[in-house]
């Protein structure tokens, strides 16, 4: 199964993912994958505003982890900094474990430790503000999911 979605700026991205955001659950885990200014973290911050999160979300290119609170925790996590050696000696499990939501922009760098369960989702540019936003869950939960997603109306408006 995948989902498709068209974005034409930057304030339908924040509706898209904040729309997904109510179907998000306790130890979910996202990847985020796409190319330096693809919307990643502006993603993210639709996602956080779905989560009814207060505070500035912001890249955590130099941090790695940002941490946020909502009606679930949200974990930010940006590995385009770090090798193998580091992901792994970086405790990612415990958060991956936790009752928050696991948000990973470039995850292929941490792929040896993944969840089998995970929503992938993808931001590609295809124009100045225009983005093809894919989403395509992994495993049986996420799969249940995007169905219901699916059903949504009007995601993208």
């Amino acid at each position: 199964m995948l989902l498709e979605y068209t974005s034409t700026s930057p304030e339908q991205t924040l509706r898209i993912a904040e729309t997904i955001a109510p179907y998000l659950k306790g130890g979910d885990i996202l990847t985020l994958d796409g190319d330096l200014g693809a919307g990643k973290t502006h993603f993210t911050k639709g996602l956080a505003r779905g989560l009814h999160i207060q505070e500035v979300v912001n890249s955590p290119t130099f941090t790695i982890i940002k941490e946020y609170e909502g009606i679930l925790p949200l974990y930010h996590m940006d590995f385009y900094r770090l090798d193998d050696v580091e992901a792994e000696e970086m405790g990612l499990e415990e958060y991956f474990e936790n009752n928050g939501i696991c948000v990973l922009e470039w995850a292929e760098k941490i792929s040896p430790i993944l969840p089998p369960e995970r929503l992938q989702i993808t931001i590609q540019r295809v124009g100045e503000n225009k983005r093809n936003i894919r989403l395509e869950p992994v495993g049986e939960s996420f799969i249940e999911r995007c169905k219901e997603l699916e059903n949504h109306e009007n995601i993208s408006n």
